[in-house]
């Protein structure tokens, strides 16, 4: 099993430095760089956070997901998760309980602390808020008073995706979003849309006419861009919000004639397993999805033994994972 001092060696740095990166020390005066690079080290050697061997108690930890297994296998970046979630309360030994928003006050103040993942309506943090024992959320923060929160740095992921199409030649850049509506009939846009506009607003490089929104799902990646195509506004490069729906890109353009990324350019979002073995292999944003499941079993675990009254936001940063799916001019 790797160790805090194998990171330090790869990585270059102190093995004070690993410890309080991994334990987001935010005192820590150390540039993102490097702190991308040991999280990327970190996960590259299955490095695991230890918690405190000794223990008060066998913990009781309820896991909360808000979609359904079907959603989940549409979009892997939740399976990924999950799996990292129910793998660490394992080898911790805690017992793990499916908790739904019916349950029982009782049932759910039995609980030591529950983890939370996927998107929440305001009448579901409405109900959550009720709940009396601990809870972090995982790729949400709906209440940074009342909640921990592992969330991923989209603002410089897609910052960073921009800077490479940019710096690839590109001029024409679109994305392909989301825009849901919640079970409460609210509409949930995609927060990288608006950095993704921003990012090209400040270079003069925005139209509006290169931007669709779907939902997370194959068929709206396939859908979206044949619809660029018969509008006649297909750009040269197209971010799109996750792998699964760059893999219904590729299809569409395969049965368009269009060479990636000769004809069309694409960048994904997740770095899921399959994306290096596209046609051509997909450039994507690579997620510690991973790490981010074991940490909220971590950070919980810390507020449950030591009573922490005050909340916690971890901001994990992301990687671009250049392949061959980008044009450079």
């Amino acid at each position: 099993m790797a160790t805090i001092k194998d990171i330090a060696a790869k990585a270059g740095v102190s093995i004070a430095t690993v410890s309080r990166v991994l334990n987001h020390d935010e005192t820590l005066n150390a540039q993102e760089e490097t702190k991308k690079r040991i999280f990327e080290i970190a996960e590259e050697l299955e490095y695991e956070v230890r918690a405190q061997k000794k223990r008060r108690r066998k913990l009781k930890i309820g896991v909360f997901y808000s979609y359904s297994p079907e959603e989940e296998l549409q979009d892997p970046y939740y399976l990924c998760i999950r799996l990292a979630i129910e793998k660490k309360l394992e080898e911790e030994g805690y017992t793990k309980v499916i908790v739904k928003l019916d349950d029982s006050p009782e049932m759910i103040n039995g609980l030591d602390g529950v983890i939370c993942t996927g998107t929440f309506t305001k009448k579901m943090v409405e109900a959550i808020e009720i709940w009396e024992c601990p809870v972090i959320f995982i790729d949400a923060d709906p209440n940074p008073k009342r909640f921990d929160s592992i969330v991923v740095d989209y603002r410089r992921a897609v910052e960073e995706i921009v800077s490479y199409l940019v710096g690839c030649g590109h001029t024409k850049i679109g994305m392909i979003g989301c825009r849901e509506v919640d079970k409460d009939g609210d509409e949930v846009l995609d927060t990288r849309i608006q950095h993704f506009q921003n990012a090209l607003k400040k270079r003069g490089l925005y139209h509006p006419e290169y931007t669709k929104f779907g939902a997370y799902y194959a068929k709206y990646g396939y859908k979206l861009l044949k619809e660029f195509y018969e509008e006649g506004n297909l750009p040269t490069a197209l971010f799109v919000a996750n792998d699964s729906m760059a893999a219904g890109s590729y299809r569409a353009a395969y049965e368009l004639g269009l060479k990636i990324p000769d004809d069309i350019s694409i960048i994904g979002f997740n770095d899921i397993p399959t994306a290096k073995y596209m046609v051509p292999p997909l450039t994507t944003v690579r997620l510690y999805m991973e790490f981010m499941g074991e940490y909220a079993v971590k950070l919980l675990e810390e507020r449950i033994i030591h009573g922490r009254e005050i909340c916690v936001k971890v901001s994990i940063p992301t990687k671009l994972y250049i392949r061959d799916s980008v044009k450079k001019f």
